[in-house]
């Protein structure tokens, strides 16, 4: 899909002094003069632990060496087969460093930003829906509705664009915070890397906004259909007080919808909050995915892509391991 996007990523590797035996070199060495359907079984070769390899030295899928490592299984002809780490080619913009580099360097910024989002909401989220439910009908839990209503409804972006001006700008001096900053930044003399801790405080809370309005409407409604269970009753019939209700009862079986959404908001976010991190120049996979798609970098698209669906996977097979934790129905089924 990637590859019939408009624009030449030949082109665009060479810039705009090329001529055409230029680009010639660069369609055969990246495998664009092959057919598309053939350039997508040379990207499954390249992502698959077993592949295959010409042992003919024009050929594109020739096993040169410097790509990768890797231990040969077996030859038979002019095809070498071999056994070696999945392989996500090389940037086409950054000098040729590898995708896997790439996504090692911006990954992590990402997944320190949508822990300390997703934490935000999570405790603000489940006390203040438990909040809105014992408070059920009052001002108090009206007032909690209408700003987990708006905070669904609001767009990242305006939210992220609405912060970085108001606490960045207008109130810097206050907060002294900034509009923009990554996780490491270079030090006044240029020299070194140092964490900015306060840069992530600005992002986390915006990217939390949305899940943490989401949380709190689930958790809300979840705590009132269980407290009007049959063992609720019961418990407060043998003289437990709502503390200890809440606590060793309700809670925990309220939780289970609250965790499928904690799921798929934090998958999202390790996705790469993309307008998030692109507003607040967060140096994140997010950030990272906008700017291979403005330079037609096809293999760090391509294997952003491959690890967001990795993320995701394995995250709904950690959210089936908690279900069983908090249900002991599940784990019996």
């Amino acid at each position: 899909m990637f590859s019939v996007l408009p624009g030449d990523p030949a082109e665009m590797m060479l810039g705009q002094n090329v001529d055409e035996e230029q680009l010639a070199v660069v369609n055969k060495k990246y495998g664009f003069d092959k057919p598309i359907g053939l350039q997508y079984l040379y990207y499954l070769n390249d992502l698959s632990p077993i592949s295959f390899h010409s042992n003919d030295a024009e050929d594109y899928t020739y096993l040169t060496k410097g790509k990768y490592s890797a231990a040969k299984l077996l030859a038979v002809g002019g095809t070498t087969t071999v056994l070696k780490f999945p392989y996500l080619r090389e940037s086409f913009t950054k000098q040729g460093k590898k995708v896997s580099q790439v996504l090692g360097e911006t990954l992590p910024n990402t997944f320190v930003l949508a822990v300390s989002a997703i934490f935000i909401a999570i405790a603000l989220g489940v006390f203040l829906g438990i909040v809105s439910a014992l408070k059920k009908d009052t001002f108090l839990d009206k007032a909690i509705q209408i700003l987990s209503t708006i905070g669904m409804s609001v767009p990242s972006f305006f939210s992220a664009i609405l912060f970085a001006w108001l606490f960045g700008f207008v109130l810097h001096k206050y907060t002294n915070l900034e509009m923009t900053g990554s996780l490491y930044e270079l030090d006044d003399y240029g020299e070194a890397m140092h964490i900015q801790w306060k840069n992530l405080i600005l992002p986390a809370i915006v990217l939390g906004i949305r899940p943490l309005a989401v949380i709190i409407q689930l958790m809300r409604n979840s705590l009132l259909e269980v407290f009007n269970q049959d063992y609720i009753r019961t418990a407060r019939a043998k003289g437990l007080s709502e503390f200890q209700i809440i606590r060793k009862h309700a809670i925990k079986n309220a939780m289970n919808p609250v965790v499928t959404a904690i799921s798929g908001w934090f998958a999202s976010m390790l996705a790469g909050a993309v307008f998030v991190e692109y507003i607040f120049g967060w140096n994140g996979l997010g950030k990272e995915i906008v700017n291979a798609l403005n330079t037609l970098d096809l293999p760090v698209i391509m294997g952003s892509v491959l690890i967001i669906a990795l993320l995701f996977i394995i995250i709904n097979i950690f959210v089936d391991v908690i279900y069983a934790w908090l249900d002991p129905k599940i784990k019996l089924q």
